[in-house]
């Protein structure tokens, strides 16, 4: 089988805002079996420690993240690119806008739950200095599966590796 070229597209990334909410939900249940609700993009725009943005091209939302900050630590939460614009460098360009800011806020590493059946996103993270840390069992509802937990070491404070 023959991989698809990677090519670059260069998105406008910005944080998400209530009105691209509609836009965000479309993309999310059509891209994952067990979507979030709207209630919890609504949330994350009031709430402390979390944030969302979008990557947007031609005026219309083409991928979208979002993270957690806590203390010392950074959780990636969600990142959703349309498969119309993947395999284009839109999601690294959203996990380098997040990287930016966890590291801004101090945190030493970045963590997130991948479905083990998801091959492509596993070789994403690794590529971008993820492992495996753990397996959480039966993490995912719809349908039922269990988690890969990974994790990105962030720059050492002092000695800046």
């Amino acid at each position: 089988m023959e991989k698809t070229p990677r090519t670059e597209t260069n998105v406008r990334i910005r944080p998400l805002i209530t009105e691209d909410i509609p836009r965000v939900l479309e993309l999310e249940r059509a891209i994952f079996d067990d979507p979030w609700p709207e209630s919890a993009f609504i949330e994350q725009l009031d709430e402390d420690g979390w944030g969302t943005i979008v990557a947007e091209l031609d005026n219309t939302i083409v991928g979208y993240a979002c993270w957690m900050v806590a203390h010392l630590e950074g959780h990636l939460t969600n990142i959703a690119v349309d498969p119309q614009y993947r395999r284009k460098s839109v999601a690294k360009q959203l996990l380098d806008n997040i990287l930016k800011v966890v590291l801004r806020a101090g945190c030493e590493y970045l963590l997130l739950e991948v479905r083990p059946s998801n091959r492509g996103a596993i070789v994403f993270y690794e590529q971008h200095g993820f492992s495996v840390l753990y397996k959480r069992p039966n993490y995912y509802r719809r349908p039922p599966e269990d988690a890969l937990v990974m994790v990105r070491h962030l720059a050492n404070k002092e000695t800046g590796e």
